[in-house]
């Protein structure tokens, strides 16, 4: 449990004030969601554990994140410690965190179905027509990581298909601006310019595991990322001009 429970807290804790994951667990599936928008764009985070967790059933949430991750970095709660969730009538109540010999304890305490379904709703992204399709590069990623570092000033980059490059763009170049080219010889096309969030993206292209990219023309940026515990999806909405 504790394995799954980090891999959340890695994936999800601190993107855009994101501040409870809600879970949906069964015996046969473990769902997750969580959805923010701040000063930082808007973002939906929705995926499962590629293994289900007996520890999550039923539908709750995970409030207090920064809680769980301190909690979950006492070197109390190595390998021979005792991790469990704790239920009344059926219902998850708390997490049991207690070290090997038991002296050290933590109650961990869930949000209930009903508050989570208020602040998270039922996320459940039908899908889209993507325009493009590919798995970024480490060069790539690198590259966007500069040219955020060169245009620190700019809260957003801009999505271009120029001679079958996929290029990103920073700045005015009536000011100070950058551009590069983020994939060659990308397959499909845009219709329109995007704009994104560019500390956004960042963080979820930082985040460990295995990536893939899906741009749709009406205005949606996905990354997935297979962690090897869990499958993510990050939905990141095109910026409004």
């Amino acid at each position: 449990m504790k394995d799954n429970l980090q891999d959340l807290i890695a994936h999800i804790h601190g993107l855009a004030a994101i501040d409870v994951i809600k879970i949906v667990g069964t015996d046969t599936s473990t769902n997750f969601s969580a959805v923010s928008q701040d000063k930082n764009g808007r973002i939906v985070i929705e995926g499962q554990l590629l293994t289900p967790d007996p520890n999550f059933i039923g539908t709750f949430g995970m409030p207090n994140l920064d809680k769980l991750k301190t909690i979950l970095g006492f070197d109390e709660y190595d390998e021979n410690a005792k991790i469990h969730t704790s239920y009344e009538s059926n219902i998850p109540k708390v997490i049991h965190f207690e070290n090997k010999v038991g002296d050290f304890v933590n109650d961990y305490r869930l949000m209930s179905a009903g508050i989570v379904n208020e602040k998270v709703g039922n996320v459940s992204f039908k899908g889209a027509l993507w325009n493009i399709e590919f798995e970024p590069t480490i060069e790539g990623i690198n590259r966007l990581k500069k040219q955020a570092q060169a245009n620190s000033d700019q809260e957003n980059f801009k999505i271009k298909i120029e001679n079958d490059n996929l290029k990103i763009y920073f700045g005015d170049p009536a000011t100070h601006s950058g551009n590069f080219v983020f994939y060659p010889n990308i397959s499909g096309t845009l219709s329109r310019t995007l704009e994104f969030p560019v500390n956004l993206v960042i963080q979820v292209l930082n985040m460990a595991g295995d990536k893939k990219i899906a741009i749709a023309d009406k205005g949606i940026l996905e990354i997935t990322i297979n962690s090897g515990i869990g499958l993510y999806r990050y939905l990141i909405l095109a910026q409004s001009k």
